[in-house]
């Protein structure tokens, strides 16, 4: 046969080492569906050095009939044949979709229809050929991470924030084929993905760095470091899908997911050290605001008491004048009424007052009188009869 070797060694046959039509559909590309043929030359090489170790051990090699070239029995030669024309019409005509996959048939090199998991028949190559996309697999690109290994390429995620301050972003995108219609195309997310762009991870990466420098360049440094990561993180993700689409990519954006997000290497101390003065700074400002808290109610109530106690003085005392004035005005118009009796009992009242705690000597200036006039201290006599002592 014409693919037959009869050296026994390495391969023979035409040079194109794949088989009888070279690498075909079997190439190991995209086109094959991902399946390896196998080596239909070393087969025959092996079938054949087993049948002449048997030939030979079962009495020689003897030259009948049924005896082909090399000594191999022409029945064996033709069994190897059918063998081999059945794994090439499998592979030539027949492929397999995985759950995960699926199957785009291409005729002469353009859409001719899609397939679903299973087992299908194809014509054989180059009339038909197959492509596998696996259209639910997630996958994941890493933008950035070239700037861990001290590298200044396009990938090194050194980006120039609204303020003016350098910073480096590490991020990574979460994506998968689109499983949507385009309703501008009418093309299937598979479609688009095969046949409109022609190498969708790089288009992803070149899209996720382009758009996240758009969004770094619009935003300050400290927002990105705290409160304003998720507000980022969401921009990024339209903004990169809006891209895809207007491409026709066919790719869905499911997450971008900020890494790290820090200055660079060389101002990394410095930076570090300003961050902890804001940091003080903010504490100093809380710990004075507490301050003021407590000190300004406490002051506030103890004025509020000091004008609350001065208005209570003010309504005592002008209370206590008003009195003083009705009493000396109803006195006054007792006096005018019998001016000389009004005017004893005055005297009178006061003489009460002023002797009444004090000890007396009274006198008797009378003429004939005896000088001092004993009498009874009724008060005192009181006094120790209400402190238990003998009067």
């Amino acid at each position: 046969m014409p693919w037959s070797n009869q050296g026994g060694g390495k391969k023979g046959g035409g040079g194109n080492g794949g088989g009888p039509w070279g690498q075909g559909p079997w190439g190991g590309g995209p086109s094959g569906g991902g399946k390896e043929p196998p080596d239909l030359d070393e087969i025959l090489r092996r079938g054949q050095d087993r049948v002449k170790r048997v030939m030979r051990g079962g009495g020689g090699g003897g030259t009948g009939g049924g005896i082909g070239e090399g000594g191999v029995p022409k029945p064996f030669i033709f069994l190897l044949a059918m063998l081999a024309l059945s794994a090439i019409a499998y592979y030539g005509f027949f492929f397999r979709v995985n759950p995960d996959e699926q199957g785009i048939v291409l005729r002469f090199g353009k859409f001719d229809r899609w397939e679903g998991p299973g087992l299908h028949m194809r014509m054989p190559y180059p009339i038909e050929e197959v492509r596998l996309p696996k259209v639910t697999q997630q996958r994941t690109i890493e933008v950035g991470s070239g700037a861990r290994g001290g590298t200044s390429g396009p990938d090194s995620g050194l980006m120039l924030t609204g303020d003016g301050s350098v910073v480096d972003v590490r991020f990574v995108v979460f994506w998968r084929i689109s499983p949507d219609t385009d309703p501008v195309t009418k093309q299937t997310g598979v479609e688009q993905f095969l046949f409109n762009i022609a190498q969708p991870e790089t288009t992803v990466r070149e899209v996720a760095e382009s758009s996240m420098r758009e969004v770094v360049g619009q935003s300050a440094l400290q927002p990105l470091l705290t409160a304003g990561r998720q507000k980022a993180q969401d921009e990024v993700q339209k903004l990169m899908q809006s891209i895809l689409n207007s491409y026709h990519s066919g790719i869905k954006i499911d997450q971008v997911q900020l890494r790290e997000v820090d200055p660079p290497a060389p101002v990394i101390a410095a930076f570090r050290d300003v961050a902890a003065a804001g940091q003080d700074k903010e504490r100093f400002v809380k710990e004075a605001q507490t301050y003021a808290d407590q000190i300004i109610p406490r002051a506030k109530g103890e004025a509020d008491r000091i004008v609350a106690g001065a208005e209570g003085f003010k309504d005592q005392t002008v209370a206590e004048a008003t009195g003083q004035a009705s009493r000396f005005l109803k006195v006054y118009e007792e006096y005018k009424k019998a001016p000389e009796v009004t005017r004893q009992r005055l005297f009178l009242e006061m003489q009460e007052r002023v002797l009444s705690g004090a000890d007396k000597i009274i006198l008797d200036q009378k003429s004939g009188g005896q000088g001092v006039v004993p009498f009874l201290p009724l008060d005192q006599l009181q006094k120790r009869k209400t402190d238990g002592g003998q009067p």
